[in-house]
């Protein structure tokens, strides 16, 4: 049974994010009549509470090592953010609730990674469990439009209620084998210790590249609909196809990547995963056909696949309190995401066009790789 309950966790936090991240904007201009300047500010606000959060959260979990309890309350809260939402009226009121419930309430898929690497999971486990949580985003999206087309957009949120109450009882299961663990064994839970100076530096490179990495795919994803449409100029649903496509590969590509993590490096796997990154976006700023561009695919699983997956158990590798290596990560595409903006704008002022804005993530995912291989040296220093 134990077994089964950390990828039933995985699922159920991925089907959370899965319905609730793609309708958000929507149940703001459906239920609080937000215009889209008002979705992109209550965005940006919702995000920067999450980033506040994802830093004190796990590591508050850390010092205490209540990774369940605190990921049980971060289950808790969905489900009354999705109550919350439901029943107010105003976008105001609806912004106070994504900032008190949803701002750590989005932490609780990160505890789970940090109590899996707290209890002993090797980078396979997180990996494999990652790529659970990308199952469940293939088929989230979908059910949730399927949801709101076929019971209206208050619907979603009665659904975001149902998982987080499965996901809370989940935990609780969880959290009583572990009880049941510890008493068994008698045994005091490990302690965690700061690294020595060489693994610092090496975090510090290893945090400058993955913005970087993540900033790059946060780009592809935003813009592919314009490209596809307008610089292509294919039907609006070769874009949609090309990152359904994108979304099924990765799961296959994570499984490659947990069986790979066993006998080659993180850096390493990170560096092969850098190399497919930039093929793929000096592919997509020259592809002319539909087909091509679903070919292209493959490189892009096996980029994402790297940073999603062997990047996780990568930045628990290097700062040892798993709660804060895990919020450390998941804030590099935070911050990814706020450097995306800047490089869409500037790189289609290149005589490309748009194109020029995917020959710009390929020198940025080149540059990440450059501050990879300094990492890896840096790691050689001894302390």
């Amino acid at each position: 049974m134990n077994r089964l309950l950390v990828p039933t966790a995985a699922l159920l936090w991925g089907l959370q994010a899965a319905f609730l991240s793609p309708a958000l904007a929507l149940i703001l201009v459906s239920l609080f009549g937000a215009s889209t300047s008002d979705v992109g500010w209550v965005l940006s606000i919702y995000n920067a509470s999450g980033f506040v959060f994802s830093l004190l959260l796990p590591a508050n979990a850390d010092r205490k090592g209540t990774y369940l309890g605190t990921m049980a309350a971060c289950g808790a809260l969905t489900g009354a953010l999705a109550l919350t939402l439901g029943l107010v009226t105003t976008l105001p009121l609806a912004v106070v609730a994504l900032v008190v419930l949803g701002g750590p309430a989005g932490v609780g898929s990160s505890l789970l990674y940090a109590h899996l690497r707290h209890s002993g999971g090797s980078t396979a486990d997180v990996v494999n469990t990652r790529a659970i949580f990308s199952v469940a985003w293939v088929a989230g999206p979908p059910l949730a439009t399927l949801i709101i087309g076929t019971f209206g957009n208050r619907a979603i949120l009665a659904a975001i209620v149902a998982v987080a109450v499965l996901n809370v009882a989940t935990t609780a299961v969880m959290i009583v084998q572990q009880r049941r663990r510890v008493a068994a064994t008698d045994a005091p839970a490990p302690t965690v210790a700061d690294g020595p100076p060489a693994r610092r530096l090496t975090a510090a490179l290893v945090m400058m590249a993955f913005v970087g990495l993540q900033a790059t795919n946060a780009v592809a994803i935003a813009i592919m609909t314009i490209y596809v449409t307008q610089t292509m100029r294919l039907d609006i649903l070769w874009a949609g196809v090309a990152l359904g496509v994108a979304a099924g590969l990765e799961v296959p590509a994570l499984l490659a990547m947990g069986r790979l993590s066993e006998r080659f490096s993180h850096l390493g796997l990170i560096a092969t995963g850098c190399l497919a990154g930039i093929a793929y976006y000096l592919g997509l700023a020259f592809v002319a056909d539909p087909w091509s561009l679903l070919a292209l695919q493959f490189l892009n699983a096996w980029f994402f696949a790297a940073v999603a997956g062997v990047g996780l158990p990568l930045f628990q590798d290097l700062i040892p309190r798993p709660g804060l290596a895990t919020g450390l990560y998941m804030n590099t595409r935070r911050v990814g995401a706020i450097v995306s903006g800047p490089i869409i704008a500037v790189g289609v002022l290149t005589v490309l066009g748009e194109r020029g804005i995917f020959v710009a993530c390929a020198a940025l995912t080149l540059l990440a790789l450059v501050v990879v291989g300094a990492a890896a040296r840096s790691r050689r220093v001894p302390a």
